[in-house]
């Protein structure tokens, strides 16, 4: 059983929660730590120089409420993490980080821009140190 669970989570593919949330629970230890990240894209520098701190401090916040309020809605410890970079790259930042034995990440069905480019799944999968298991999207 595993002992440190990421679950990142799109806040704009929220309806992806249930089922890593599920595996997660499912593979991991009564005591286990899950942690819900979510990646925050980075602006370009040539516009961050132009947006206001306090206005990308509103952002940040408002991510970190949003995070806190699926957690509490999911029974989960209100353990969250808000990063700002590349997803894949800040995902496994965040693995590291906290030691995690378990990444549980969403794939959605591959359209032909993946297969070029690869998706944030492909790449946690290709470059975890740990276990990755992945919930694929049906339908």
């Amino acid at each position: 059983m595993y002992k440190t669970v990421i679950v990142p989570l799109d806040l704009s593919h929220t309806e992806r929660l249930q089922p890593m949330v599920s595996a997660a629970r499912q593979l991991s230890s009564e005591d286990a730590e899950i942690l819900l990240v979510n990646v925050i894209e980075d602006i370009p520098a040539y516009v961050r120089s132009q947006v206001p701190q306090s206005i990308r401090d509103e952002r940040d916040e408002e991510v970190r409420k949003h995070l806190h309020k699926i957690a509490k809605e999911n029974g989960l410890s209100e353990n969250i993490m808000v990063r700002t970079g590349h997803a894949a790259t800040e995902i496994l930042a965040a693995a590291k980080e906290k030691k995690a034995d378990l990444i549980v990440i969403a794939s959605h069905k591959p359209g032909f821009g993946d297969f070029l480019i690869g998706s944030t799944a492909a790449r946690v999968v290709r470059h975890a140190a740990c276990t990755v298991h992945v919930v694929r999207e049906t339908g």
